[in-house]
């Protein structure tokens, strides 16, 4: 089948290394991105996917941020759907005496109390630079300015992850979507997003979910792989992935996307 639109998750899946795109994935989308739409998915922050958009020539295309509760066209909003600021300091005042530091994040802005390695390389990897002051001042400044959190990042200890993220979920899983990343990393957005959600925002009267290729390797991806019309998954995804998948294509470091648009994709 022919596929009108791409969506491809970055970490993990369309990246193979750590922050760019490889010369062959480039290579491989300039022979269907005129035929393809090629919309990037990620739970990165905006500046944190356009140099990947340059470096792909599709800065013509929507790009989906914060796992759906951002999503732009050029500088334009399509919609943005934030964390209530209440429910933000809730979050803050259950890590305020655990080992466990928030990563505010709101449009293009990254707030973070302090530098530590996860910080340094979420900046080296993303090519996005934090502002660097106390979670109570941002919070303080966001709730003058009457705005929210498209993401919150809780960069904890394994064993304070472990002790939260029960807590969070009995607490807030009405209302947040609530992961682990990794073993050290709880990820929360709006429980109203998702990236299926933000990928029926963007597609076009006449498209359907069927004329859809996505790929994905995280939690994250599982509900838009298995509602698009083809869902791939990279052959490092987690298991519950994979299982969800139609295919499994090789690893992100052997550049898996790219090659199963070489081999399934190019005319």
């Amino acid at each position: 089948m022919k596929y009108k639109i791409l969506c491809s998750d970055l970490d993990g899946t369309l990246l193979s290394t750590k922050s760019d795109v490889s010369t062959y994935a480039i290579e491989q989308i300039n022979k269907i991105k005129n035929d393809i739409r090629i919309i990037l998915v990620s739970a990165r922050m905006p500046s944190a996917m356009r140099y990947i958009q340059e470096s792909l020539g599709i800065t013509n295309q929507t790009i989906i941020c914060y796992n759906g509760a951002l999503v732009l066209s050029g500088h334009q909003e399509l919609t943005s759907v934030v964390i209530p600021i209440n429910l933000v300091k809730e979050i803050y005042s259950i890590c305020i005496d655990l080992d466990a530091d928030l990563g505010l994040y709101y449009s293009n802005e990254w707030y973070v109390p302090k530098t530590s390695i996860r910080v340094e390389k979420e900046t080296k990897y993303t090519k996005s630079i934090p502002t660097f002051q106390s979670t109570s001042t941002t919070l303080s400044n966001w709730e003058q300015r009457k705005i929210g959190a498209h993401k919150i990042m809780l960069m904890c200890t394994k064993v304070t992850a472990d002790k939260l993220m029960p807590q969070l979920k009995e607490k807030f899983s009405d209302e947040l979507n609530l992961y682990r990343s990794n073993d050290t990393l709880i990820e929360i957005a709006p429980k109203s997003v998702s990236k299926l959600s933000a990928i029926k925002l963007v597609m076009d009267s006449h498209d359907s979910l069927e004329d859809i290729i996505a790929f994905g390797d995280n939690y994250n991806d599982i509900e838009m792989l298995k509602n698009v019309g083809f869902g791939v998954a990279v052959e490092n995804a987690r298991e519950e992935v994979k299982a969800i998948s139609n295919y499994v294509t090789l690893k992100n470091t052997e550049d898996g996307v790219a090659h199963f648009i070489e081999e399934h994709l190019v005319n």
